[in-house]
């Protein structure tokens, strides 16, 4: 079997209710699709995540870009040609989009793989260790911006109802905006049981990240992790918060290969890494990565943010590590 084309689509849709998180105003939902095509008829898909607000015409274009090193390759050695896209492209392509458009041709060559020997992506990865995951809900974006407090409350109210016993809440917004949103909810689910999480995406500095956690953890809040409380290159900070905290910290979803993972890991800057199979190198990349936070003892939650395509392979793939937790 040869692989005898690789196409990008980019789709895009308008929100009739724009929303923000703590890095900018989302007007609309992105996605890069890849598809693979072979000489048999089986075709294979996959997705380039457009991370944060990125524009899914960057993908497409590093999609294209990768095009004459796969076509006419084996579509069914995965392994051998993510090692041959990432040699090619390591001088411009360590991180970033182009190790997105390598991650959804990855996934679109696991899809042939098991298309081709009638199993699932699970199987080819060794096997499934659970066939149930608890989802947690992840919401609570600003419509407005700040002073959304009762309104945020009301929605973890809503996702509680609706069965949900974990709830990620987007903060960054400023510590005391921030610290609002955390008490309304708290009042307005007072006698519930559920975990909560925060996520602030990168929004502040050190001395401000290990303020909102020491508020928080004196408020009586025992979360399951704090996401991303400073910016993603900074390593020595993630290590400075997390040395200050009891709260686990989590990150990763701006991490790319296992490379990118090694100084993370090896900094002890984490206690959950969250890559995202569809930005950190696909089932070949992110099943590196796991294997490497495995070695380090750090608990393996993957990121999601994409398509049905990108969200269908995380569920129905990587469930092989005991430590993976789905998303919804």
């Amino acid at each position: 079997m040869r692989i005898t084309g690789l196409r990008a689509y980019c789709l895009r849709s308008k929100l009739a209710q724009p929303f923000a998180f703590s890095q900018g105003w989302v007007g609309e939902r992105c996605a890069t699709l890849v598809e693979v095509s072979t000489d048999e008829g089986i075709t294979g898909w996959g997705e380039a995540l457009c991370q944060g607000l990125q524009p899914p015409e960057i993908a497409a274009a590093s999609v294209h870009a990768l095009k004459e090193w796969v076509v006419g390759a084996n579509p069914l050695a995965p392994e051998v040609l993510w090692h041959r896209l990432y040699h090619q492209t390591r001088d411009y392509g360590m991180k970033g989009a182009v190790i997105g458009a390598l991650s959804g041709i990855d996934i679109a060559l696991w899809d042939i793989a098991g298309k081709a020997r009638g199993a699932s992506v699970a199987e080819l990865l060794g096997g499934v260790f659970r066939d149930r995951v608890q989802a947690y809900a992840t919401g609570f974006y600003r419509v407005a911006g700040k002073g959304e407090a009762d309104r945020l409350a009301d929605e973890a109210l809503m996702r509680h109802r609706e069965g949900f016993r974990a709830l990620k809440v987007k903060l960054g917004f400023g510590i005391d905006d921030d610290l609002a949103v955390m008490r309304a909810i708290r009042e307005r689910t007072e006698g519930l049981t559920y975990e909560a999480m925060i996520d602030t995406n990168h929004a502040y500095g050190v001395a401000e990240a290990i303020r909102l956690g020491r508020e928080l953890e004196d408020a009586g809040w025992r979360l399951r992790w704090y996401e991303e409380p400073v910016t993603q290159e900074d390593l020595d900070g993630y290590t400075e918060v997390r040395r200050a905290l009891s709260t686990p910290i989590a990150g990763g979803e701006n991490e790319f290969t296992l490379f990118g993972f090694r100084e993370l890991l090896s900094r002890r800057a984490v206690d959950i890494a969250q890559p995202d199979i569809c930005a950190a190198g696909g089932f070949t990349g992110c099943r590196h990565i796991v294997a490497l936070a495995h070695a380090h003892g750090v608990q393996v939650n993957p990121h999601v943010w994409g398509s049905a395509v990108g969200q269908c392979k995380r569920t129905h793939g990587l469930q092989k590590s005991p430590t993976w937790f789905a998303t919804a």
